[in-house]
């Protein structure tokens, strides 16, 4: 690519990494996946989300696990490709069109997952060692609450502050931070049901789920 010497010059290129993310991001691993496996579509169970938690309602694990690292890989692949052809600052542009594809995918009349695989995967393409802590900090608050929504709503605060912070990464810091912003606005609902303490559990069976729970 030449060297951008203005932002008239330059603005087509970031347009085209943008588009190229959001057609990576917006493959819905979720539905191609259980329709294969001949579960049908996934919007007609649980919450009627596409993502990997919404999937696990179908009993079949290994299918849940094969969504969550298509969802995250989508976000890797895109990412590693356009920083290894055209350098990091296009490859965050490429990171924000996969996360804004995985969110709204005009397949899917812009009703896609809630993110946290993809935000996770775009973080391990562009700097692995915070992708580690994220998944740390999952696990972590998974392990001491069982809420799988507010494992992911603690994990993605923390990121933009400590890729600022403790990595003084600006850019990335300012991307993860509106990442972190579209994901907290995609579990509304979630925040709602944690708050008057209707929020299901990791591995609780004590009711069918209700529309708009996690994944």
């Amino acid at each position: 690519m030449p060297d951008p010497i203005s932002w008239e010059f330059a603005w087509p290129y970031y347009l085209a990494a943008l588009a190229f993310g959001y057609l990576c991001g917006s493959i819905p691993f979720g539905l191609v996946l259980t329709k294969a496996a001949g579960h049908g579509d996934i919007r007609k169970i649980g919450s009627g989300n596409i993502g990997t938690t919404n999937v696990l309602r179908t009993g079949n694990k290994k299918l849940a696990a094969a969504t969550l690292l298509g969802d995250a890989l989508k976000g890797t692949l895109a990412v590693v490709l356009v920083n290894y052809l055209y350098g990091l600052e296009m490859a965050l542009v490429t990171g924000l069109g996969a996360f804004l594809g995985h969110l709204f995918p005009v397949w899917l009349r812009f009703k896609g997952g809630k993110g946290v695989a993809t935000y996770l995967g775009i973080l391990i393409g562009v700097f692995w060692p915070m992708g580690l802590l994220f998944a740390l900090i999952w696990v972590g608050v998974a392990f001491a609450v069982r809420y799988s929504s507010l494992s992911a709503l603690t994990a993605s605060l923390l990121t933009p502050l400590i890729l600022y912070l403790g990595f003084q990464q600006v850019q990335m810091a300012e991307l993860f931070g509106l990442l972190s912003l579209l994901l907290w606005a995609k579990h509304h609902e979630n925040i709602g049901r944690l708050l008057t303490g209707k929020e299901s559990k990791i591995g609780s069976k004590s009711k069918a789920p209700s529309p708009g729970e996690a994944g």
